[in-house]
C-alpha cells in the first residue's frame, strides 16, 4: 500500500520540517508531498533540502499564491499518476494532529473517505476567537442543510481518500479554491455513493505563522453550496 499526505504551504518555514517529521513517525507507509506557492520566507528552499535527503518527501513549486483548491487538485493528480492507494490532506501548521493519521489508516479499510471532524463530539477547537468559532460552526450547519450531506464538519481540511474517490471526481471541474473546496469534495464523494465517515479530532489554532482566512473565502463558501445542489439536481455533477 502506498499512502501520501498532501500539504499546501505558503510561508510555513517555521512548521514544515517538524510536521513532516511527525507524520513520518506515525507510520513509515506515509510519504509527503508539499505544494509550495513560492513562499517568500524560504519554505520552498527548505523543502528542496528535505526532499534531497529523504526520498519519501516530495515538493512541487508553483509560481505564486494560487489558492488551496488548486494546490490540492495539483497534488491529487500527481498522486494518481504515481499510483498511490491512499491520499490524505493536512495543514502545515499543527492544527491537525498528525497522530490521527493512524486512525485514518484503521478506518479507511471500511470506508472510502475518512474525515477528521472538529464538530463530531461537540466543539473541539482550541484557541480560536469566539467570532471565528461561531462562523465556522454555523457555516457547517448552513452547508449541511443546503447540501444534504450528513457530515458534521464539511469544511474540514484533514482527511484520507481512497484513490477510487479521486478517480471518480472530475478534478478539472472543481471550481472552488478556499474552504469551499472541502465542501465541494465532500459533496462529490457523498453523492457519488462512496462511504464517508468522520473521526473526532482536537483542532488547535496555529502557534507559528498567520491564518489564511479571508472574507473572499467565506463568500465563496456561501454561494458554492447552492451551485453544487443545482449541478446535482440538473444531472451535471
Amino acid at each position: 500500500m502506498k499512502a501520501l499526505v498532501i500539504i499546501p504551504t505558503y510561508n510555513e518555514k517555521g512548521n514544515i520540517a517538524e510536521i513532516i517529521s511527525q507524520i513520518q513517525s506515525v507510520d513509515p507507509v506515509f510519504e509527503v508531498l508539499v505544494i509550495d506557492d513560492n513562499s517568500p520566507d524560504g519554505t520552498g528552499r527548505l523543502l528542496d533540502e528535505l526532499s534531497q535527503k529523504d526520498r519519501k518527501v516530495h515538493v512541487i513549486h508553483r509560481p505564486g499564491k494560487m489558492g488551496l483548491g488548486t494546490a490540492y487538485v495539483t497534488g491529487f493528480k500527481w498522486a494518481l499518476s504515481k499510483d498511490y492507494d491512499l491520499v490524505c490532506e493536512m495543514d502545515a501548521d499543527f492544527s491537525h494532529p498528525p497522530k490521527t493519521l493512524a486512525v485514518f489508516l484503521e478506518k479507511i479499510g471500511d470506508y472510502d473517505l475518512v474525515i477528521g471532524s472538529r464538530y463530531l463530539d461537540g466543539v473541539n477547537v482550541v484557541n480560536w476567537p469566539l467570532k471565528r468559532l461561531l462562523l465556522s460552526y454555523f457555516a457547517n450547519i448552513y452547508a449541511r442543510v443546503v447540501t444534504g450531506v450528513p457530515v458534521r464538519d464539511l469544511t474540514s481540511g484533514f482527511k484520507c481518500y481512497r484513490r477510487k474517490v479521486l478517480e471518480a471526481v472530475n478534478l478539472d471541474r472543481i471550481k472552488s479554491n478556499g474552504y469551499a473546496f472541502q465542501i465541494e469534495m465532500h459533496f462529490n464523494a457523498y453523492y457519488r455513493g462512496f462511504k464517508v465517515t468522520e473521526v473526532p479530532i482536537i483542532f488547535e489554532e496555529r502557534k507559528v505563522g498567520q491564518s489564511k482566512m479571508s472574507k473572499k473565502i467565506v463568500y465563496e463558501a456561501v454561494w458554492m453550496v447552492w451551485r453544487l445542489q443545482w449541478l446535482r439536481l440538473t444531472g451535471q455533477l
